[in-house]
Formats: C-alpha cells, structure tokens, sequence
C-alpha cells in the first residue's frame, strides 16, 4: 500500500478520515468509563444507552443517505461532521443518562448522515474500478488513527478524573472541526434530482439487495466475536497470560493497516466481491475451528494457536469487508449511492447490535459446540451471498 493515494478527492477523504478517527480513538477507548466512573451509569445503563444510540443510527441510515443524494453528498458530510463537534461538546454537560440520550441519539443521525455522504462522495467522484480500492485504502487509514486515538486516551484513562476525560471529549470535538474543513477541499457533488415517479427510498423496495444487507449484516458480527468474545475467552478459557488479548489485537490491527488494499484486489467487480464474500465464511469457519482448541492447549502452543486463528480471522474479516463494499457499490445506481450506502450500513449495525449477546452466548456459554455453530453459521452465510448477488444482477 503506498503512503499517500493520488492527488484528488481519495487523498482528501485520506486525510479527513486520519483526522477523524483519532479523535474516534479518543471516545471509543474512553467513553464506556467516563459514563461509568464520570457520569455516573451503571454498567447496564451504559449498555443500554449504546444499545439505543445504535438503533436510532440503523433506522435512520437510509433516509439521511437519501437526503445526501438530494443535497448533494459534500454538503451533508461536511454539515453533518460539523454538528457532531457541537454536539460532542455538549458532551461536557452530560450527568444523567437521559442527558447523554440527548446528545448522543441526535449525533448518531448526524454521523449516519457524514457516512453515507462520504460513501455517495466515493460513489459519484471516484471511478468504478477504484471505489473498493479506496474504500479499503481509508480503513486501513481508519486503522492508523483509531490506534493514535487509543494511545492517547490511554493518558486520560490514567488519570481516571473528571478533567482527564472532558479533556478526550473536547479533543474529539476538535478532530471534527479539523476534519470538516479538510472536507472542504473536495469537489462539489451535483445533487441528484428525485425520481419523477416512484417511491423515494428505492433501496429498501430492493429486496435482493435486503437479502444482501440481512446476510452481511449476519457475517459482520465477526467483528463481535473478536472485540467481545475472545478477549473473555483468552481470560477465562486459557492458560495464555492478559497480555495476549493485546497481541491479537495489534496482529489484527497492524495485518489491516498494511493488507486491506491487498486483500481487496478483484473485488470491484461484483462476481469477485460475492466469491470474497463466501471466502470470508469459510475463513472465519476456519478461526472458529482453532480458537476453541485454545481451551485444552498449554502455555506456548495455546499462543501459537491464538496468533494463527487471529491471522486466519484478520483474512477473513478483510474479505467480508472488501466483498460487502464491492457489492454494495456494483448493485446501486448511480443516482443512488448515498441511501445505498446507508442502507448497506444498516446491515453492519444490525451485526454489532446482536453480536455482543449472540457470540458470548455462544463462545462462552457453549464452549467449544458454540465456536462450531458460528462457524458453520458464517460458512453457509457466505455461501449463500453470490446467488442472492446474481439474483439481484439479474434485476438491475
């Protein structure tokens, strides 16, 4: 992967992204603790309250990438990333649970909107053999500002105070200023005109596409499985010291940043992208077969286990992630791309949702049988996302 992309809107949004996610480092690492140890919620009002904030983000992820192609996508992304500094900010105020309702249901519509105007952006200004390349190229991007982000955190965390996490938050507020005004340095986006007839939301009457999004959304809580389950797993399930959780996480970190791209070659096509995704299956059947072998291993053998299935799983999930941004460009059209790519979204929040309850329930719960029932789960899942993606070429 080079440095830098070319010069143009992939290098802005490159940019942008950078600066963005640091600042997404920043609150993802920190947020859970300054509304426990800060705002004062309990552990369950906490999971409650992201549980909520993420529902009201997968409801309205299509009609705000509707609105994207309406108004034109650099408008949105840059209005939209705006308001969640302003809203970030009120951060500070928030001492209840109904107060971070406040502030936060709001900014997940705003951030589904930034979103899905950067995927129609992608859609509209870059061309069709380089959107998955870009794509790819701005997660492992993604990847290098979210670790920046959590190192930095790591300071507030440890002073554990009031001040120290008000500190991330206006920190984070100022990562969307920042990147809003590098925003503007794209190329204006010609809003697309509505339909003279038929319905707005096209994308939701698109039943292959559903089909699509329902499965993809099912092969998304990989990402679950390995934020949630396995560090439980490491700590409960095996001998291999804490440290470990770490060392998967910067494999599967470090695999990301200087493999996505690679990962990603063949799949601007939707032929490619479907058979990347029924690859992602059977790669995380596979890390599902190794890492329950962990629970009866010892010592050395236990962490060469665990690093082997966190490179299977890191394959895997780059796959899933190339093989679901190449369908979910190659089956919108193109006065379309920005409910298209809220609607795609949706999927993957739908994942996250229930990963939590479903791997633990599963992995943990189930011991070894459960790793089995997920793999084959993700297995067939896989399978059966290239004749839902024929099914829907065979529409357009």
């Amino acid at each position: 992967m080079s440095l830098l992309p070319e010069r143009g809107p992939v290098r802005t949004l490159a940019v942008a992204t950078l600066v963005n996610t640091i600042g997404s480092g920043l609150w993802m690492t920190s947020s859970a603790l300054f509304l426990t140890r800060s705002v004062g919620l309990s552990v369950t009002q906490t999971g409650l309250a992201f549980t909520l904030v993420a529902v009201v983000s997968l409801v309205t992820s299509t009609p705000v990438g509707y609105l994207a192609d309406r108004l034109g996508p650099r408008g949105v992304a840059i209005g939209g990333i705006t308001a969640l500094a302003v809203l970030e900010l009120g951060m500070v105020e928030v001492r209840s649970m109904a107060g971070f309702l406040l502030v936060a249901a709001p900014m997940a519509v705003f951030d589904a909107a930034q979103r899905a105007a950067r995927g129609a952006i992608i859609g509209n200004a870059v061309p069709p053999d380089r959107r998955v390349y870009t794509r790819a190229y701005l997660r492992s991007v993604t990847n290098v500002g979210i670790t920046v982000g959590a190192a930095v955190a790591g300071i507030g965390l440890t002073v554990d105070t009031r001040t120290a996490y008000l500190s991330l938050i206006v920190a984070d507020a100022v990562t969307y200023l920042l990147a809003a005004a590098v925003l503007t340095r794209l190329p204006a986006v010609a809003p697309v005109p509505r339909a003279a007839s038929g319905p707005r939301l096209t994308a939701l009457r698109d039943r292959p596409f559903l089909t699509f999004v329902v499965l993809d959304g099912f092969l998304a809580t990989n990402f679950g499985l390995f934020e949630v389950a396995l560090p439980l797993w490491i700590a409960g399930r095996t001998d291999a010291p804490r440290w470990m959780i770490s060392v998967v996480f910067v494999v599967n970190t470090v695999t990301v940043v200087l493999l996505q791209v690679r990962a990603s070659r063949g799949t601007s096509t939707l032929t490619g992208a479907a058979r990347a995704s029924r690859r992602a299956g059977f790669g995380l059947l596979a890390a599902c077969l190794i890492f329950p072998l962990t629970d009866g291993t010892r010592h050395l053998t236990t962490i060469v286990l665990l690093i082997v299935a966190a490179l299977v799983h890191v394959f895997a999930e780059m796959w899933y992630s190339a093989g679901g941004w190449g369908i979910s460009f190659g089956l919108a059209p193109d006065h379309a791309h920005g409910q298209y790519q809220g609607t795609y979204a949706m999927g993957h929040q739908f994942g996250q949702m229930i990963a939590p309850a479903a791997v633990t329930t599963l992995a943990l719960g189930w011991g070894a049988p459960g790793w089995w029932v997920l793999g084959i789960t993700f297995a067939v899942v896989g399978s059966l996302i290239p004749p839902v993606v024929r099914r829907a070429t065979a529409s357009i």
